[in-house]
């Protein structure tokens, strides 16, 4: 790590709390069209489930490059299609709802974990989400962010290449002066075949009390860390 000079963070589930934020947001959704019964928590994951089938596509090069918000609004479709006309909806409330994604709560120790990171490097997201999104939840959180990186910069989804080299050079550096930091091994692995460095931080109920994904590193991550804050002490900051 001695070279790295910025860190880029995956965001859904390593820096907020998507689940329950997501499931916060459907509730009222929920109860006012008569779903009450339904478990939000649940219908968060059945919408997140459609998060990846959404993006390869894309990535396979039979669709265009579509932004994650607009997808996230197709996959909410899909869903409430299940239990609902989601014709019955007005747009307008089914827009805010796509909102949700913009105010996910950010786990407890991030923001004073990015706040003393970025005291040493430059930080910014290298996430799946487009520029506005991560703009928004970045104010609605309180990130402290010093640029956005990521999708939308280089029109690719993670983990194609580009995604991770394009961050480095939207930041003008090596991607070995660039680390991932990521709740994710499969996200891990595949920027570390790009050249970065790589730090895992364990999110262990991201998807619930019964996680049964990413609880422990699955490599030897240049860097390991319970939280932002224990990765914040161990690089100095």
């Amino acid at each position: 790590m001695r070279d790295v000079r910025f860190l880029g963070f995956d965001v859904f589930g390593t820096v907020v709390d998507w689940r329950t934020s997501v499931a916060r947001e459907l509730t009222p959704f929920l109860r006012r069209h008569g779903l009450g019964d339904l478990d939000p928590a649940a219908v968060a994951d059945e919408w997140r489930a459609l998060y990846q089938p959404a993006m390869e596509p894309i990535r396979r090069g039979q669709r265009d490059w579509t932004r994650l918000t607009v997808l996230n609004r197709e996959n909410l479709e899909t869903v409430l299609g299940r239990y609902l006309d989601p014709r019955r909806v007005a747009a307008d409330e089914l827009a805010a709802l796509n909102r949700a994604w913009e105010r996910l709560d950010p786990w407890p120790d991030a923001v004073a974990g990015l706040t003393r990171l970025k005291t040493r490097f430059a930080i910014g997201p290298i996430s799946n989400g487009n520029v506005s999104l991560m703009m928004w939840l970045a104010k609605y959180g309180g990130l402290p962010w010093d640029v956005i990186a990521g999708a939308e910069i280089t029109k690719t989804y993670k983990p194609q290449p580009q995604t991770y080299i394009g961050a480095a050079n939207l930041v003008g550096l090596e991607p070995a002066e660039v680390a991932l930091v990521a709740a994710h091994n499969d996200d891990l692995a595949a920027a570390r075949m790009c050249g970065l460095k790589t730090v895992f931080i364990p999110r262990r109920t991201e998807h619930g009390a019964g996680q049964t994904s990413d609880l422990e590193p699955s490599q030897a991550w240049d860097m390991v860390a319970e939280d932002f804050t224990a990765l914040a002490e161990r690089l100095g900051c």
